[in-house]
C-alpha cells in the first residue's frame, strides 16, 4: 500500500528526535541547538541554545509538561515546556535543572512516570548510569560499571533499570535493593544472574514491554534481540543490514489493523524560522491553524465561540428532554395514584366483608 509521506527539511543534521506523548509538539536536536515545533501548524516555537556541544538525546515526561536533553558536553538539562513557550523570542529561557555530575558525553536519557514528580535516568560514556528526581533535581542513585553505557531504560513499575554497554552486555540494576546506597558499583562477576549476554557490539537502544516481561535491545552488531527478563534468555533475533540505532516497543494504534485507515489531518511542513519572525509572503495557508479565543484580524467565529454555541444547543436540547421527561413523569404519577386509590377501595371492601363474616353470630 502507498503510505502518506512528508519530507521535512531541517536546518541541519538531526542527531535526536522525539515527540510529546500528547502529540502536540516535536523536539529535534540539530548540532548544539534544540528545535521545538508545533505539530498542528508546523510553527517553529523555540530554538534553545544552552548546550555547548552536539545533542545526543531528548525525551519528554509522560504528561508532556517537561522535557530533558543530553549532549556531548556532559550536561543533562531539564526544561519546563510552558516556560519555554511563554518566553520572549529574543530571550533564551533557563532550564529548570542542570545536571553536571557526568564527566563524559551523555549517551541516553529515560524518564519514568509521574510527570514533574517522575524519576529520570541518564547514561554516559563515563561508565555510570544515574537516577535523578525531576522535581527537585537531586541525584538519587549512581551506578558504576566496567564499560561505557550507551543506553538506559526503566521498566513500567520502575523496579529495575536496564543499561546497555559498549561491549554488548545489558545490565539489570535493582532499584529497590537493600541496603540503599546512593553510589553503587555493578560487579559483573558477582551479578551473573543480572546480565543479558548475546550482542557482539555496543547496545544502542533498550525498551521494556508494558507488562515488564520482555526487553527489546538494538545493537551495532546489526541485530535486534527480544529477551525474557525473568530468565535472561534471548527469545528472538532480528537481523538488519546495518547498525541498529533505535528500536522500541509501542502499543499498536487502533487504526493499524484497518486497511483503509489514513491520517485524518495531513502533517504540515515545519517552518525553518521562529514563529512571528517570518515575512507575510512566507505565511501560507497550508496546514491546520487552531485559533483559541477572539481573533483580532480575521472575521468569523472563533473556536471558543463555536464551542459556546454548541454547548448552548446541547443545553437547550437537554432542557427540552428534561421538560418532556417531567411531563411523562407527571402522567405516570397520576396513573399510579389512581391505581393506589382503586386498590385501597378493594382492600376496604375485602376488610368489611371479612369483618362481617367473622362477627356474624352463629345459628
Amino acid at each position: 500500500q502507498d503510505q502518506l509521506q512528508q519530507k521535512i527539511i531541517c536546518p541541519g543534521p538531526v542527531t535526536c528526535l522525539t515527540a510529546s506523548p500528547n502529540g502536540l509538539y516535536i523536539l529535534a536536536g540539530v548540532a548544539e541547538s534544540i528545535y521545538l515545533w508545533e505539530v498542528s501548524n508546523g510553527n517553529l516555537l523555540a530554538i534553545l541554545n544552552r548546550h555547548y556541544q552536539d545533542l545526543t538525546c531528548l525525551c519528554f515526561t509522560d504528561d508532556s509538561s517537561h522535557f530533558l536533553s543530553g549532549a556531548k558536553d556532559c550536561l543533562a538539562l531539564v526544561w519546563n515546556l510552558y516556560s519555554v513557550l511563554q518566553a520572549e523570542p529574543s530571550q533564551i529561557p533557563d532550564p529548570r535543572h542542570v545536571w553536571s555530575r557526568h564527566s563524559l558525553p551523555i549517551t541516553d536519557l529515560c524518564c519514568g512516570f509521574g510527570g514533574p514528580l517522575a524519576r529520570a535516568a541518564t547514561a554516559s560514556l563515563d561508565q555510570t548510569a544515574k537516577l535523578w528526581e525531576v522535581s527537585s533535581g537531586e541525584l538519587l542513585l549512581s551506578v558504576l560499571f566496567d564499560v561505557g553505557i550507551m543506553a538506559v531504560t526503566l521498566d513500567l513499575s520502575e523496579y529495575h533499570m536496564f543499561c546497555g554497554g559498549m561491549d554488548g552486555s545489558i545490565f539489570q540494576v535493582d532499584l529497590c535493593a537493600w541496603p540503599v546506597q546512593r553510589d553503587r558499583t555493578f560487579q559483573t562477576e558477582r551479578e551473573n544472574g543480572k546480565v543479558f549476554k548475546g550482542h557482539r557490539n555496543q547496545v544502542t537502544c533498550l525498551s521494556v514491554s508494558t507488562d515488564g516481561s520482555l526487553l527489546l535491545s538494538g545493537s551495532h552488531d546489526e541485530t535486534v534481540r527480544l529477551w525474557d527478563i525473568q530468565s535472561k534468555q534471548c527469545l528472538k533475533t532480528m537481523n538488519h543490514k546495518g547498525p541498529v540505532t533505535n528500536a522500541f516497543i509501542v502499543l499498536a494504534p487502533a487504526n493499524m489493523f484497518n486497511p483503509d485507515g489514513k491520517p485524518s489531518v495531513p502533517l504540515p511542513k515545519f517552518s525553518k524560522h521562529l514563529h512571528g519572525t517570518e515575512s507575510n509572503d512566507e505565511q501560507g495557508s497550508e496546514g491546520v491553524t487552531l485559533r483559541l479565543g477572539l481573533h483580532q484580524q480575521e472575521s468569523g467565529e472563533s473556536y471558543l465561540e463555536k464551542a459556546e454555541k454548541m454547548y448552548s444547543q446541547m443545553y437547550s436540547t437537554r432542557e427540552k428532554n428534561l421538560v418532556g421527561d417531567q411531563e411523562h413523569l407527571t402522567i405516570q404519577v397520576s396513573e399510579l395514584e389512581e391505581e393506589v386509590s382503586t386498590l385501597r377501595k378493594i382492600n376496604k371492601n375485602l376488610f368489611d366483608f371479612s369483618a362481617r363474616i367473622i362477627t356474624k353470630p352463629a345459628k
